[in-house]
């Protein structure tokens, strides 16, 4: 059968999200992305920002390779919102190869965006789990985020915590 390399930087980091949504083959582990910042400036369907990984020289970012089949990728295209908010694009990795990941189309970017406190805690809960550097968490963890208006939503994502 043949496989993916999943890049996740948000909150598809944690297991149980991205679990809830597709079957995850394996985890390769996590990695530093040099050259990549992680930017809350996506905006999502729901008018909150969510993840991006942005190119900038200078910075670090770090994500998790998960190994998925193409049929969850395209479910996970769907969800993601492939070709109506972020686009696909691929990076190599020492050790695991060709990674595809999501970034934010132009007109979908907006640094003035907070994320909702539910998303961030899901990117919190990932990098927490991964064991990420205590400076990156420390950093998202200064995101300013607000509460979701809405409750059901807010609740169901907070369930997977």
């Amino acid at each position: 059968m043949e496989m993916m390399n999943y890049l996740a930087y948000g909150s598809n980091l944690y297991p149980p999200r991205l679990a809830a949504r597709i079957a995850i083959v394996d985890t390769l582990g996590a990695f530093e992305l040099k050259g990549w910042k992680l930017e809350f400036n996506k905006r999502g369907g729901d008018g909150s920002g969510k993840c991006n990984l942005a190119a900038d020289v200078g910075a670090r970012a770090f994500g998790v390779v998960y190994t998925i089949t193409p049929f969850h990728k395209r479910i996970l295209d769907r969800i993601e919102g492939l070709g109506k908010g972020y686009d696909e694009a691929w990076l190599e990795l020492d050790g695991v190869g060709a990674c595809f990941f999501y970034t934010a189309k132009a007109g979908y970017i907006d640094s003035r965006l907070q994320p909702h406190d539910w998303y961030k805690a899901l990117v919190l809960a990932g990098a927490h789990y991964h064991g990420f550097p205590r400076s990156y968490i420390d950093a998202i963890e200064a995101v300013a985020a607000r509460r979701d208006p809405d409750a059901a939503r807010r609740a169901e994502n907070l369930s997977v915590l």
